[in-house]
């Protein structure tokens, strides 16, 4: 199996690693000719053999679209085109029908790991055609985990069901996040009573039924900071939690948790919530509690 790898950044290069580690040749080409190993997208596809496979892995949006574009003019009928940023899942649909007016098929894989993939295997969803899915396997078998496929990859149905499966699967990853970070702070709150946040968190990795792998990641960041004192209180947010809330309204399912989390993340952003200062003011003005002054 031999195939083309387009975007070198964090997840491109570990991905590239972790497939070459398990025997996958992979050409990669990214602009930054440092890690690129071929110096133009012509190269690549020039060095592929038929049928072409290529897997775009860069930001979602406008990048990927030009890319997707790009990559169009230059393979033919038979050819795959993966996306496995973080694309919405209603940009699969355009990007599959560019594809398919010159017979090429479109995969769109949900790719979850981080920066550990590398080391410990990417979860991936993806949507797409059986034919194009089943004759890639080698690929997403050497970037999955070890064991048991069913558990760290899904064929989760036709194109835009990978990304969209993937925009759900952070919208509770955002939600998780926010329950551990409210823990958290709490618990570090009340220092009169809790002596250790971090070894609590801790001792709740095993036999705990809250124990995950976010939860082991939350204790390695306490254990090297424990009052957080090195990071600001800002939280930005690449799209996925927004568009999971925007589907649940569009499809009255109530997410209170995962609405609660994107919007605590805006309130991160704000050094002084108008918000809080418009509460405050009604506050004083019908019970006449206190005010805290500006200065």
């Amino acid at each position: 199996m031999h195939i083309g790898l387009i975007g070198l950044g964090k997840m491109g290069a570990s991905m590239r690693a972790r497939l070459r580690e398990n025997d996958v040749t992979v050409t990669g080409y990214d602009r930054n000719p440092d890690v690129s190993d071929v110096a133009t997208l012509q190269d690549l596809i020039d060095a592929l053999p038929s049928p072409k496979t290529v897997w775009v892995m860069v930001p979602s949006g406008a990048i990927t679209k030009t890319v997707i574009t790009e990559v169009s003019e230059l393979l033919g009928t038979g050819d795959v085109v993966i996306d496995g940023g973080n694309s919405r899942f209603s940009d699969d649909f355009v990007h599959a029908a560019l594809l398919a007016e010159k017979g090429i098929d479109y995969i769109d894989a949900g790719v979850s790991g981080g920066v550990w993939g590398q080391e410990n295997g990417f979860a991936l969803m993806v949507g797409g055609s059986a034919a194009s899915v089943d004759r890639l396997m080698p690929v997403f078998d050497a970037l999955r985990p070890t064991g048991p496929r069913e558990e760290s990859f899904v064929h989760a149905g036709e194109v835009g069901a990978g990304h969209y499966a993937k925009m759900v699967h952070n919208g509770i990853e955002y939600a998780l996040m926010q329950a551990y970070a409210e823990g958290y702070e709490l618990l570090a709150k009340r220092d009169d009573i809790i002596k250790n946040v971090p070894g609590t968190f801790k001792a709740w990795q095993r036999g705990s039924v809250v124990r995950s792998w976010l939860l082991e990641l939350l204790v390695q960041a306490l254990e090297e900071d424990p009052a957080l004192t090195s990071i600001e209180g800002y939280v930005d947010d690449s799209g996925e939690g927004r568009w999971t809330i925007e589907e649940a309204l569009a499809n009255a399912v109530p997410v209170p948790a995962m609405s609660a989390s994107i919007f605590a993340r805006f309130e991160s952003r704000q050094e002084d919530s108008p918000a809080m200062k418009a509460v405050a003011a009604l506050r004083n003005q019908f019970g006449g509690h206190a005010v805290k002054s500006a200065e």
